[in-house]
């Protein structure tokens, strides 16, 4: 693959995002870098999402919304082959919360299905699990899992090795 976007969400409550990475790569390497928390509605958090990736309302007080953070998600994904580790929930999240802010999430141009890392990296002997974590770890990608920059690197450098 030439030139592909990873991208990790973390989510607050339900698909409300409260993270985004995302990671550009041409001819194998790192162009580009984004991350940005971003403010959930009414800024609510279950306790079961802050015990996944400690992001606390506290954090994100001060946060932009999706819609301010969406130029910049725009101009890194439009057009562009896509791809996540567990891409349904990912691309779900995506598209309610565009939905939500009433957003043409088909005006971005991207394939029905993105590519996945976590069924790729299942379908291989070498991997214990399709866990982000396991997988990187038996690549020897360094992650800080559940950290939405370091989980989009990380897939970024999976998707490179399983390709």
């Amino acid at each position: 693959m030439n030139k592909f976007v990873a991208i990790d969400f973390e989510t607050a409550k339900d698909y409300h995002i409260c993270a985004v990475g995302i990671v550009t790569v041409e001819d194998g390497m790192i162009t580009d870098e984004y991350y940005s928390l971003i403010q959930p509605p009414y800024n609510e958090y279950s306790p079961f999402t802050i015990r996944v990736h400690g992001i606390t309302p506290q954090d994100t007080l001060d946060a932009p919304s999706f819609i301010d953070v969406y130029p910049e998600i725009e101009k890194r994904l439009a057009n562009q082959t896509v791809v996540a580790h567990n891409e349904s929930f990912d691309r779900g999240v995506l598209i309610k919360t565009m939905r939500d802010n009433r957003l043409d999430y088909a005006a971005l141009n991207l394939s029905d299905r993105w590519e996945c890392t976590m069924k790729r990296c299942r379908k291989l002997e070498r991997y214990p699990s399709g866990k982000l974590n396991e997988c990187c770890a038996v690549d020897g990608i360094a992650l800080n899992h559940h950290e939405a920059l370091s989980d989009a690197r990380g897939c970024a450098m999976l998707y490179l090795n399983v390709c």
